[in-house]
Protein backbone atom coordinates (compact mmCIF):
# COMPACT_ATOMS: atom_id res chain seq x y z
CA UNK A 1 0.00 0.00 0.00
CA UNK A 2 2.62 2.12 1.26
CA UNK A 3 4.59 1.88 -2.30
CA UNK A 4 1.70 2.60 -4.30
CA UNK A 5 1.05 5.78 -2.21
CA UNK A 6 4.76 6.67 -3.15
CA UNK A 7 4.00 6.09 -7.30
CA UNK A 8 1.24 8.33 -6.57
CA UNK A 9 3.16 11.03 -4.67
CA UNK A 10 5.90 10.89 -7.56
CA UNK A 11 3.44 11.19 -10.02
CA UNK A 12 2.07 14.07 -9.11
CA UNK A 13 5.28 15.51 -7.98
CA UNK A 14 6.64 14.96 -11.72
CA UNK A 15 3.16 16.64 -13.45
CA UNK A 16 3.42 19.77 -11.29
CA UNK A 17 7.29 20.19 -12.03
CA UNK A 18 6.38 19.34 -15.42
CA UNK A 19 3.85 22.37 -15.35
CA UNK A 20 5.72 24.80 -14.11
CA UNK A 21 8.70 24.16 -16.35
CA UNK A 22 6.37 24.32 -19.48
CA UNK A 23 3.88 27.28 -18.43
CA UNK A 24 7.42 29.16 -18.05
CA UNK A 25 8.67 28.45 -21.46
CA UNK A 26 4.92 29.82 -22.95
CA UNK A 27 5.12 32.46 -20.79
CA UNK A 28 8.19 33.62 -22.09
CA UNK A 29 7.35 32.92 -25.68
CA UNK A 30 4.44 34.85 -25.30
CA UNK A 31 6.43 37.64 -23.83
CA UNK A 32 8.47 37.24 -26.58
CA UNK A 33 6.06 37.47 -29.55
CA UNK A 34 4.06 40.45 -27.19
CA UNK A 35 7.70 42.34 -27.40
CA UNK A 36 7.90 41.73 -31.35
CA UNK A 37 3.86 43.17 -31.69
CA UNK A 38 5.10 46.10 -29.88
CA UNK A 39 8.28 47.17 -31.48
CA UNK A 40 6.15 46.43 -34.81
CA UNK A 41 5.48 50.14 -36.63
CA UNK A 42 3.47 50.61 -39.09
CA UNK A 43 3.09 52.68 -42.13
CA UNK A 44 1.21 54.24 -45.04
CA UNK A 45 2.05 53.15 -48.68
CA UNK A 46 1.35 56.39 -49.87
CA UNK A 47 2.96 58.49 -46.86
CA UNK A 48 5.72 56.54 -45.90
CA UNK A 49 6.83 59.95 -43.35
CA UNK A 50 3.60 58.57 -41.44
CA UNK A 51 4.91 55.73 -38.65
CA UNK A 52 2.56 54.81 -35.87
CA UNK A 53 2.83 52.23 -33.54
CA UNK A 54 -0.51 49.83 -33.48
CA UNK A 55 -2.79 49.51 -36.44
CA UNK A 56 -5.36 51.39 -38.42
CA UNK A 57 -5.95 54.26 -41.16
CA UNK A 58 -3.77 57.05 -42.55
CA UNK A 59 -4.08 60.13 -41.11
CA UNK A 60 -3.32 61.82 -44.50
CA UNK A 61 -5.50 59.59 -46.95
CA UNK A 62 -7.25 57.18 -44.65
CA UNK A 63 -5.79 53.97 -46.18
CA UNK A 64 -4.92 51.15 -44.32
CA UNK A 65 -2.15 51.22 -42.29
CA UNK A 66 0.74 48.46 -43.00
CA UNK A 67 3.84 46.84 -41.29
CA UNK A 68 6.43 48.98 -41.36
CA UNK A 69 9.88 47.18 -43.07
CA UNK A 70 12.37 47.34 -39.94
CA UNK A 71 15.56 45.95 -41.88
CA UNK A 72 17.85 42.69 -41.24
CA UNK A 73 19.36 45.00 -38.54
CA UNK A 74 16.21 45.86 -36.27
CA UNK A 75 15.81 49.38 -37.29
CA UNK A 76 12.96 51.67 -37.52
CA UNK A 77 11.74 52.98 -40.96
CA UNK A 78 13.61 55.98 -40.74
CA UNK A 79 17.20 55.30 -38.87
CA UNK A 80 19.71 54.40 -40.33
CA UNK A 81 23.32 52.73 -38.91
CA UNK A 82 26.62 52.84 -39.98
CA UNK A 83 29.64 50.89 -38.97
CA UNK A 84 32.20 51.44 -36.54
CA UNK A 85 34.60 51.96 -39.20
CA UNK A 86 32.79 54.56 -41.26
CA UNK A 87 32.30 56.30 -37.89
CA UNK A 88 36.15 56.20 -37.61
CA UNK A 89 36.90 57.81 -41.06
CA UNK A 90 34.64 60.45 -41.11
CA UNK A 91 35.54 61.22 -37.90
CA UNK A 92 31.72 61.64 -36.80
CA UNK A 93 31.28 62.83 -33.34
CA UNK A 94 28.30 63.55 -31.09
CA UNK A 95 27.26 65.78 -28.53
CA UNK A 96 24.82 65.29 -25.63
CA UNK A 97 21.89 68.72 -25.88
CA UNK A 98 22.13 70.60 -22.92
CA UNK A 99 21.13 74.23 -21.63
CA UNK A 100 22.79 77.61 -22.05
CA UNK A 101 22.56 80.81 -20.20
CA UNK A 102 20.57 82.16 -23.23
CA UNK A 103 21.66 85.03 -25.45
CA UNK A 104 25.38 87.02 -24.24
CA UNK A 105 24.03 90.46 -26.12
CA UNK A 106 24.87 89.30 -29.68
CA UNK A 107 22.94 87.68 -32.22
CA UNK A 108 24.25 86.12 -35.70
CA UNK A 109 22.71 86.68 -38.99
CA UNK A 110 23.62 84.59 -42.14
CA UNK A 111 22.76 85.63 -45.58
CA UNK A 112 24.41 86.40 -49.13
CA UNK A 113 26.21 89.68 -51.15
CA UNK A 114 24.23 90.60 -53.46
CA UNK A 115 23.96 92.95 -56.52
CA UNK A 116 22.43 96.54 -55.51
CA UNK A 117 19.30 96.84 -57.25
CA UNK A 118 19.18 100.90 -56.87
CA UNK A 119 22.21 101.05 -58.80
CA UNK A 120 21.52 98.36 -61.80
CA UNK A 121 21.03 100.01 -65.24
CA UNK A 122 19.72 98.55 -68.71
CA UNK A 123 21.37 100.14 -71.95
CA UNK A 124 18.39 100.47 -74.44
CA UNK A 125 17.75 100.51 -78.21
CA UNK A 126 16.55 103.64 -78.76
CA UNK A 127 15.71 102.92 -82.51
CA UNK A 128 14.82 99.77 -84.47
CA UNK A 129 17.78 97.62 -86.30
CA UNK A 130 19.79 94.59 -86.51
CA UNK A 131 22.89 94.13 -84.22
CA UNK A 132 25.94 94.35 -86.68
CA UNK A 133 28.93 94.45 -83.98
CA UNK A 134 28.83 94.06 -80.23
CA UNK A 135 31.75 95.28 -78.49
CA UNK A 136 31.11 94.32 -75.32
CA UNK A 137 30.88 90.43 -75.63
CA UNK A 138 31.45 89.32 -71.56
CA UNK A 139 29.60 89.11 -68.49
CA UNK A 140 32.08 90.95 -65.92
CA UNK A 141 33.54 93.28 -68.12
CA UNK A 142 33.69 97.03 -67.38
CA UNK A 143 32.13 100.13 -69.22
CA UNK A 144 32.35 103.74 -68.66
CA UNK A 145 30.11 106.62 -69.35
CA UNK A 146 30.32 107.29 -72.96
CA UNK A 147 31.88 104.12 -74.49
CA UNK A 148 30.33 102.19 -77.54
CA UNK A 149 28.46 99.01 -76.51
CA UNK A 150 27.24 98.08 -80.07
CA UNK A 151 26.46 99.19 -83.43
CA UNK A 152 23.05 98.93 -84.94
CA UNK A 153 22.03 98.94 -88.68
CA UNK A 154 18.71 100.76 -88.88
CA UNK A 155 16.73 100.61 -92.06
CA UNK A 156 14.64 103.63 -90.06
CA UNK A 157 17.72 105.92 -90.15
CA UNK A 158 18.79 105.16 -93.11
CA UNK A 159 15.86 107.02 -94.67
CA UNK A 160 16.08 109.42 -91.83
CA UNK A 161 19.52 110.45 -93.50
CA UNK A 162 18.73 110.78 -96.76
CA UNK A 163 15.35 112.79 -96.03
CA UNK A 164 18.17 114.87 -93.90
CA UNK A 165 20.65 115.47 -96.74
CA UNK A 166 17.56 117.18 -98.80
CA UNK A 167 16.33 119.13 -96.28
CA UNK A 168 19.81 120.43 -95.43
CA UNK A 169 20.17 121.53 -99.14
CA UNK A 170 16.59 123.60 -98.92
CA UNK A 171 17.23 124.90 -95.24
CA UNK A 172 17.60 128.49 -96.20
CA UNK A 173 14.58 128.52 -97.89
CA UNK A 174 12.59 126.26 -95.61
CA UNK A 175 14.00 126.43 -92.34
CA UNK A 176 10.93 124.79 -90.53
CA UNK A 177 11.54 121.69 -92.39
CA UNK A 178 14.98 120.98 -91.85
CA UNK A 179 14.26 121.86 -88.24
CA UNK A 180 11.92 119.21 -88.08
CA UNK A 181 13.86 116.94 -89.86
CA UNK A 182 17.06 117.72 -87.62
CA UNK A 183 14.84 117.22 -84.50
CA UNK A 184 13.82 113.74 -85.24
CA UNK A 185 17.30 112.38 -84.85
CA UNK A 186 16.75 113.64 -80.98
CA UNK A 187 14.44 111.31 -79.97
CA UNK A 188 16.97 108.54 -81.59
CA UNK A 189 19.98 110.25 -79.64
CA UNK A 190 21.90 110.47 -82.18
CA UNK A 191 24.67 113.55 -81.42
CA UNK A 192 24.58 116.67 -83.87
CA UNK A 193 28.54 115.61 -84.50
CA UNK A 194 27.48 112.86 -86.28
CA UNK A 195 24.37 114.81 -88.17
CA UNK A 196 26.93 117.94 -88.78
CA UNK A 197 29.13 114.58 -90.74
CA UNK A 198 26.24 113.34 -92.45
CA UNK A 199 25.53 117.12 -93.85
CA UNK A 200 28.91 118.05 -95.06
CA UNK A 201 29.84 115.04 -96.69
CA UNK A 202 26.23 114.04 -97.80
CA UNK A 203 26.87 110.38 -97.55
CA UNK A 204 24.98 108.16 -95.56
CA UNK A 205 25.85 105.85 -92.65
CA UNK A 206 24.95 102.64 -92.75
CA UNK A 207 25.37 101.48 -88.86
CA UNK A 208 25.32 103.62 -85.56
CA UNK A 209 26.68 103.26 -82.31
CA UNK A 210 24.82 102.74 -79.31
CA UNK A 211 26.66 104.47 -76.20
CA UNK A 212 26.71 103.65 -72.29
CA UNK A 213 25.10 106.38 -70.11
CA UNK A 214 26.54 104.56 -67.09
CA UNK A 215 30.00 102.86 -65.43
CA UNK A 216 29.58 99.56 -64.33
CA UNK A 217 29.76 95.91 -64.35
CA UNK A 218 27.74 94.40 -67.23
CA UNK A 219 26.10 91.62 -65.48
CA UNK A 220 23.85 90.27 -68.52
CA UNK A 221 24.01 90.57 -72.22
CA UNK A 222 20.87 90.49 -73.70
CA UNK A 223 21.53 90.65 -77.27
CA UNK A 224 23.80 89.08 -80.02
CA UNK A 225 25.39 90.00 -83.16
CA UNK A 226 22.93 89.66 -86.00
CA UNK A 227 19.74 90.04 -82.81
CA UNK A 228 16.61 92.44 -84.43
CA UNK A 229 16.18 95.39 -81.82
CA UNK A 230 12.92 97.64 -81.51
CA UNK A 231 12.99 101.07 -78.95
CA UNK A 232 13.28 100.57 -75.97
CA UNK A 233 14.82 96.75 -76.20
CA UNK A 234 17.38 96.35 -73.22
CA UNK A 235 20.94 95.42 -75.09
CA UNK A 236 23.05 95.10 -71.44
CA UNK A 237 22.50 95.45 -67.91
CA UNK A 238 25.24 96.82 -65.98
CA UNK A 239 25.66 97.15 -62.16
CA UNK A 240 27.51 99.60 -60.44
CA UNK A 241 29.93 97.26 -57.72
CA UNK A 242 30.91 100.15 -55.68
CA UNK A 243 28.04 99.61 -53.20
CA UNK A 244 26.45 95.98 -52.58
CA UNK A 245 23.63 94.81 -50.55
CA UNK A 246 23.93 92.29 -48.00
CA UNK A 247 20.39 90.17 -47.36
CA UNK A 248 19.89 88.40 -44.36
CA UNK A 249 17.25 86.04 -43.43
CA UNK A 250 16.14 86.67 -39.33
CA UNK A 251 13.94 84.71 -37.47
CA UNK A 252 10.87 86.13 -36.13
CA UNK A 253 12.34 86.43 -32.85
CA UNK A 254 15.13 88.32 -33.88
CA UNK A 255 13.33 90.83 -35.46
CA UNK A 256 12.55 92.98 -32.44
CA UNK A 257 16.53 93.85 -32.22
CA UNK A 258 16.12 95.21 -36.05
CA UNK A 259 15.52 98.69 -37.22
CA UNK A 260 15.74 100.70 -40.08
CA UNK A 261 19.02 102.59 -40.49
CA UNK A 262 20.85 100.69 -37.60
CA UNK A 263 24.78 100.00 -38.11
CA UNK A 264 25.41 96.21 -38.36
CA UNK A 265 28.90 94.24 -38.76
CA UNK A 266 29.00 92.13 -41.16
CA UNK A 267 32.17 89.85 -41.80
CA UNK A 268 32.55 88.33 -45.28
CA UNK A 269 33.97 84.23 -45.24
CA UNK A 270 36.07 85.13 -48.51
CA UNK A 271 37.55 88.29 -46.57
CA UNK A 272 38.99 86.84 -43.51
CA UNK A 273 40.55 89.17 -41.26
CA UNK A 274 38.48 92.47 -42.18
CA UNK A 275 35.08 93.86 -40.79
CA UNK A 276 32.66 95.81 -42.78
CA UNK A 277 30.10 98.17 -41.83
CA UNK A 278 26.63 98.80 -43.18
CA UNK A 279 23.18 100.51 -42.30
CA UNK A 280 19.83 98.38 -42.81
CA UNK A 281 17.84 100.07 -45.41
CA UNK A 282 15.14 97.52 -45.42
CA UNK A 283 13.45 94.71 -43.27
CA UNK A 284 10.49 92.99 -45.05
CA UNK A 285 7.23 93.72 -43.90
CA UNK A 286 6.15 90.24 -44.45
CA UNK A 287 7.23 87.24 -42.63
CA UNK A 288 8.26 84.20 -45.09
CA UNK A 289 5.35 81.84 -43.50
CA UNK A 290 7.64 78.59 -44.87
CA UNK A 291 11.12 79.52 -43.19
CA UNK A 292 9.64 81.73 -40.07
CA UNK A 293 11.97 84.58 -41.72
CA UNK A 294 12.17 88.22 -42.59
CA UNK A 295 14.96 89.63 -45.34
CA UNK A 296 17.05 92.38 -43.86
CA UNK A 297 19.08 93.98 -46.22
CA UNK A 298 21.98 96.35 -45.61
CA UNK A 299 23.81 98.73 -48.16
CA UNK A 300 27.59 97.99 -48.03
CA UNK A 301 30.26 100.85 -49.61
CA UNK A 302 32.40 98.83 -52.00
CA UNK A 303 34.94 101.05 -53.49
CA UNK A 304 37.51 98.43 -53.32
CA UNK A 305 35.18 95.84 -55.04
CA UNK A 306 36.17 93.48 -52.62
CA UNK A 307 32.83 91.83 -52.19
CA UNK A 308 31.46 89.91 -54.84
CA UNK A 309 27.72 89.01 -54.81
CA UNK A 310 27.18 85.68 -54.16
CA UNK A 311 29.53 85.37 -51.22
CA UNK A 312 28.44 84.11 -47.79
CA UNK A 313 28.21 86.97 -45.05
CA UNK A 314 28.04 87.37 -41.27
CA UNK A 315 26.24 90.05 -39.38
CA UNK A 316 26.80 90.38 -35.67
CA UNK A 317 23.87 92.34 -33.96
CA UNK A 318 23.67 93.61 -30.26
CA UNK A 319 20.81 92.62 -28.37
CA UNK A 320 18.72 95.26 -26.00
CA UNK A 321 18.56 92.85 -23.75
CA UNK A 322 20.38 90.22 -22.18
CA UNK A 323 18.26 86.77 -21.05
CA UNK A 324 19.84 84.79 -18.33
CA UNK A 325 16.96 82.43 -18.72
CA UNK A 326 17.96 78.94 -19.40
CA UNK A 327 17.71 77.97 -23.12
CA UNK A 328 18.29 74.36 -25.22
CA UNK A 329 21.45 74.84 -27.38
CA UNK A 330 23.47 73.40 -29.98
CA UNK A 331 26.65 73.73 -31.62
CA UNK A 332 26.49 75.57 -35.07
CA UNK A 333 28.02 72.36 -36.71
CA UNK A 334 25.50 70.01 -35.94
CA UNK A 335 22.62 72.30 -38.02
CA UNK A 336 22.22 71.45 -41.76
CA UNK A 337 20.02 73.92 -42.94
CA UNK A 338 18.51 73.62 -46.55
CA UNK A 339 17.11 77.20 -47.03
CA UNK A 340 13.52 76.14 -45.46
CA UNK A 341 14.36 73.11 -42.64
CA UNK A 342 16.67 73.50 -40.50
CA UNK A 343 17.96 69.71 -39.49
CA UNK A 344 19.97 67.57 -37.25
CA UNK A 345 20.68 63.95 -36.79
CA UNK A 346 20.12 62.25 -33.67
CA UNK A 347 21.92 58.97 -32.12
CA UNK A 348 18.78 57.21 -31.33
CA UNK A 349 20.85 54.22 -29.82
CA UNK A 350 23.35 55.20 -26.67
CA UNK A 351 25.35 52.42 -27.41
CA UNK A 352 25.28 51.46 -31.34
CA UNK A 353 25.71 53.89 -34.04
CA UNK A 354 22.16 54.37 -35.14
CA UNK A 355 20.77 57.70 -36.16
CA UNK A 356 17.77 59.89 -37.09
CA UNK A 357 17.36 63.38 -38.97
CA UNK A 358 14.77 65.06 -36.74
CA UNK A 359 13.61 68.76 -37.74
CA UNK A 360 13.67 71.65 -35.65
CA UNK A 361 13.00 75.08 -35.27
CA UNK A 362 15.88 77.33 -34.26
CA UNK A 363 16.24 80.60 -32.26
CA UNK A 364 18.90 83.40 -31.64
CA UNK A 365 22.29 82.65 -32.18
CA UNK A 366 24.99 83.43 -30.12
CA UNK A 367 28.57 82.72 -31.18
CA UNK A 368 29.03 79.06 -31.95
CA UNK A 369 25.37 77.81 -31.09
CA UNK A 370 21.78 77.83 -32.14
CA UNK A 371 19.03 78.30 -29.28
CA UNK A 372 16.34 75.45 -30.28
CA UNK A 373 12.97 76.08 -29.97
CA UNK A 374 11.52 73.37 -30.26
CA UNK A 375 12.45 69.41 -32.14
CA UNK A 376 15.07 68.34 -29.74
CA UNK A 377 15.32 67.22 -25.82
CA UNK A 378 17.65 67.69 -23.29
CA UNK A 379 19.62 65.23 -22.75
CA UNK A 380 19.44 64.00 -26.72
CA UNK A 381 22.98 63.48 -28.56
CA UNK A 382 23.23 64.66 -32.18
CA UNK A 383 25.73 64.79 -34.55
CA UNK A 384 28.35 67.70 -34.17
CA UNK A 385 31.07 66.38 -36.65
CA UNK A 386 30.39 65.27 -40.19
CA UNK A 387 26.69 65.86 -40.35
CA UNK A 388 26.69 65.73 -44.22
CA UNK A 389 28.48 62.86 -43.65
CA UNK A 390 25.87 60.96 -42.01
CA UNK A 391 23.49 62.28 -44.70
CA UNK A 392 25.17 61.17 -47.00
CA UNK A 393 24.97 57.78 -45.86
CA UNK A 394 20.88 58.16 -45.05
CA UNK A 395 20.53 59.10 -48.74
CA UNK A 396 22.47 55.84 -50.01
CA UNK A 397 20.40 53.78 -47.34
CA UNK A 398 17.08 55.44 -49.55
CA UNK A 399 16.23 56.85 -45.13
CA UNK A 400 15.27 60.82 -44.43
CA UNK A 401 17.38 63.03 -45.34
CA UNK A 402 18.59 66.48 -46.30
CA UNK A 403 17.69 66.15 -49.99
CA UNK A 404 14.49 64.21 -49.01
CA UNK A 405 11.81 66.35 -47.83
CA UNK A 406 9.12 64.85 -46.04
CA UNK A 407 6.34 67.37 -47.05
CA UNK A 408 6.48 66.93 -50.66
CA UNK A 409 6.15 63.24 -50.26
CA UNK A 410 2.51 63.92 -50.02
CA UNK A 411 2.22 65.58 -53.60
CA UNK A 412 4.64 62.66 -55.21
CA UNK A 413 1.80 60.61 -53.63
CA UNK A 414 -0.53 62.50 -55.53
CA UNK A 415 1.47 62.51 -58.37
CA UNK A 416 1.26 58.94 -58.43
CA UNK A 417 0.70 57.30 -61.77
CA UNK A 418 -2.44 55.23 -62.19
CA UNK A 419 -4.21 53.39 -64.56
CA UNK A 420 -7.58 54.23 -65.14
CA UNK A 421 -9.90 52.25 -67.68
CA UNK A 422 -11.27 54.78 -70.03
CA UNK A 423 -14.99 53.84 -69.21
CA UNK A 424 -14.35 54.45 -65.16
CA UNK A 425 -12.66 58.17 -66.52
CA UNK A 426 -15.72 59.20 -68.03
CA UNK A 427 -17.97 58.07 -65.53
CA UNK A 428 -15.64 59.47 -62.72
CA UNK A 429 -15.66 62.81 -64.05
CA UNK A 430 -19.15 63.30 -63.89
CA UNK A 431 -19.58 62.69 -59.98
CA UNK A 432 -17.17 65.48 -59.47
CA UNK A 433 -20.27 68.10 -59.75
CA UNK A 434 -21.43 65.95 -56.63
CA UNK A 435 -18.23 66.63 -54.64
CA UNK A 436 -18.31 70.01 -55.29
CA UNK A 437 -22.15 70.35 -54.20
CA UNK A 438 -20.73 68.67 -50.60
CA UNK A 439 -17.91 71.10 -50.76
CA UNK A 440 -20.34 74.01 -51.16
CA UNK A 441 -22.70 72.71 -48.18
CA UNK A 442 -19.43 72.45 -46.11
CA UNK A 443 -18.58 75.88 -46.69
CA UNK A 444 -22.07 77.39 -45.71
CA UNK A 445 -21.90 74.71 -43.22
CA UNK A 446 -25.10 72.94 -43.76
CA UNK A 447 -25.19 69.44 -42.51
CA UNK A 448 -28.18 68.19 -44.18
CA UNK A 449 -27.27 69.36 -47.62
CA UNK A 450 -24.23 67.44 -47.31
CA UNK A 451 -25.92 64.67 -45.96
CA UNK A 452 -27.75 64.53 -49.38
CA UNK A 453 -24.36 65.65 -52.04
CA UNK A 454 -22.95 62.97 -50.13
CA UNK A 455 -25.81 60.39 -51.10
CA UNK A 456 -25.86 61.92 -54.66
CA UNK A 457 -22.13 61.66 -55.40
CA UNK A 458 -21.88 58.30 -53.76
CA UNK A 459 -24.91 56.86 -56.29
CA UNK A 460 -23.14 58.22 -59.21
CA UNK A 461 -19.51 56.55 -58.26
CA UNK A 462 -19.07 53.98 -61.01
CA UNK A 463 -18.87 50.67 -60.01
CA UNK A 464 -15.41 49.27 -61.04
CA UNK A 465 -13.03 46.31 -60.51
CA UNK A 466 -9.87 48.22 -59.72
CA UNK A 467 -6.80 47.02 -59.08
CA UNK A 468 -4.07 47.89 -56.53
CA UNK A 469 -3.65 51.76 -55.25
CA UNK A 470 -6.67 52.93 -57.66
CA UNK A 471 -8.53 50.55 -56.28
CA UNK A 472 -7.82 51.43 -52.39
CA UNK A 473 -8.05 54.88 -53.97
CA UNK A 474 -11.70 54.29 -55.05
CA UNK A 475 -12.85 52.16 -52.08
CA UNK A 476 -11.60 54.84 -49.10
CA UNK A 477 -14.10 57.38 -51.30
CA UNK A 478 -16.97 55.15 -51.41
CA UNK A 479 -16.51 54.54 -47.23
CA UNK A 480 -16.05 58.53 -46.85
CA UNK A 481 -18.92 59.14 -48.77
CA UNK A 482 -21.38 56.43 -47.07
CA UNK A 483 -19.81 58.04 -43.65
CA UNK A 484 -20.93 61.44 -44.76
CA UNK A 485 -24.03 61.11 -45.59
CA UNK A 486 -25.40 58.43 -42.16
CA UNK A 487 -24.20 61.17 -40.44
CA UNK A 488 -25.55 64.92 -39.16
CA UNK A 489 -22.55 66.38 -37.21
CA UNK A 490 -20.84 68.63 -39.61
CA UNK A 491 -17.85 68.65 -37.89
CA UNK A 492 -17.55 65.06 -38.35
CA UNK A 493 -18.56 65.13 -41.65
CA UNK A 494 -15.88 67.52 -42.35
CA UNK A 495 -13.10 65.39 -40.73
CA UNK A 496 -14.58 62.75 -43.46
CA UNK A 497 -14.23 65.21 -45.60
CA UNK A 498 -10.04 65.74 -45.13
CA UNK A 499 -10.03 61.65 -46.34
CA UNK A 500 -12.57 62.25 -49.00
CA UNK A 501 -10.62 64.77 -50.64
CA UNK A 502 -7.06 63.49 -50.51
CA UNK A 503 -8.42 60.09 -52.41
CA UNK A 504 -10.43 62.01 -54.84
CA UNK A 505 -7.58 64.42 -55.47
CA UNK A 506 -5.18 60.74 -56.48
CA UNK A 507 -7.92 59.85 -58.66
CA UNK A 508 -8.61 63.61 -60.62
CA UNK A 509 -4.95 64.04 -60.86
CA UNK A 510 -4.82 60.46 -63.35
CA UNK A 511 -7.89 61.66 -65.46
CA UNK A 512 -7.00 62.14 -69.20
CA UNK A 513 -9.74 64.43 -69.66
CA UNK A 514 -11.48 66.43 -67.24
CA UNK A 515 -13.07 69.34 -69.26
CA UNK A 516 -12.22 72.33 -66.79
CA UNK A 517 -9.30 73.27 -64.79
CA UNK A 518 -9.85 72.15 -60.88
CA UNK A 519 -7.70 73.79 -58.30
CA UNK A 520 -6.49 71.90 -55.44
CA UNK A 521 -6.16 74.22 -52.18
CA UNK A 522 -4.62 73.63 -48.94
CA UNK A 523 -5.59 74.87 -45.13
CA UNK A 524 -2.79 74.64 -43.41
CA UNK A 525 -4.63 75.20 -40.11
CA UNK A 526 -7.13 72.58 -41.03
CA UNK A 527 -7.35 68.80 -39.39
CA UNK A 528 -5.70 69.56 -35.74
CA UNK A 529 -3.30 72.09 -37.52
CA UNK A 530 -2.21 69.15 -39.93
CA UNK A 531 -2.78 70.77 -43.08
CA UNK A 532 -6.00 68.98 -45.34
CA UNK A 533 -6.65 69.56 -48.99
CA UNK A 534 -9.61 69.72 -51.37
CA UNK A 535 -10.86 70.23 -55.21
CA UNK A 536 -12.19 73.51 -56.35
CA UNK A 537 -13.52 74.83 -59.73
CA UNK A 538 -12.11 78.23 -58.68
CA UNK A 539 -9.06 79.89 -57.68
CA UNK A 540 -10.83 81.66 -54.98
CA UNK A 541 -10.75 80.11 -51.48
CA UNK A 542 -14.02 79.03 -50.03
CA UNK A 543 -12.71 76.79 -47.10
CA UNK A 544 -15.14 73.67 -46.58
CA UNK A 545 -13.12 72.82 -42.83
CA UNK A 546 -14.54 76.33 -41.15
CA UNK A 547 -16.96 77.91 -43.58
CA UNK A 548 -17.66 81.43 -42.10
CA UNK A 549 -15.38 81.43 -39.44
CA UNK A 550 -12.16 81.62 -41.33
CA UNK A 551 -13.86 81.35 -45.19
CA UNK A 552 -10.50 82.39 -46.89
CA UNK A 553 -8.00 80.41 -44.98
CA UNK A 554 -5.94 78.75 -47.88
CA UNK A 555 -4.13 78.87 -50.71
CA UNK A 556 -4.01 77.34 -53.98
CA UNK A 557 -1.32 75.11 -54.35
CA UNK A 558 -1.88 73.32 -57.66
CA UNK A 559 -3.84 73.26 -60.34
CA UNK A 560 -5.04 70.09 -62.78
CA UNK A 561 -5.65 70.14 -66.31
Amino acid sequence: MKKYIIYILILIAGLVLGYVIFNNNETEEAHEHQEAETEQMWTCSMHPQIMQPEPGDCPICGMDLIPAESGSQGLAANELSMTDNAMKLANIQTTVVGTGNGIDGKITLSGKIELNDDLNAAMPAHFDGRIEKLYVNTVGDRVSMGQPIASVYSPELVAAQQELITAAKLKNSQPGLYNAVRNKFRNWEISNEVLDEVERTGNVKSSFPIYSHVNGTVTQIMVEEGSHIVDGMPILKVSNLNSVWAVFDAYESQISNLDEGQTLNISVNAVPNENFKGKISFIDPILNSESRTVEVRVVINNKDNKLKPGMFAQAEVETSQVTNMETLEVPRSAVMWTGERSLVYVKTNPNEPVFEMREVTLGNSSGETYQVLSGLESGEEIVTNGTFTVDAAAQLQGKRSMMNNPENQKKQAMNMEMELPEDFQKKFVKTLDGYFELKDALVNSNAAQAMDAAKVSLKAMPEADLQGMAGAHLKKVKEMLEAISSNQNLENQRAHFVILSENMIAITANIDSIGNTIYIQHCPMANSNKGADWLSLSSEVRNPYYGDAMLTCGEVTAQID
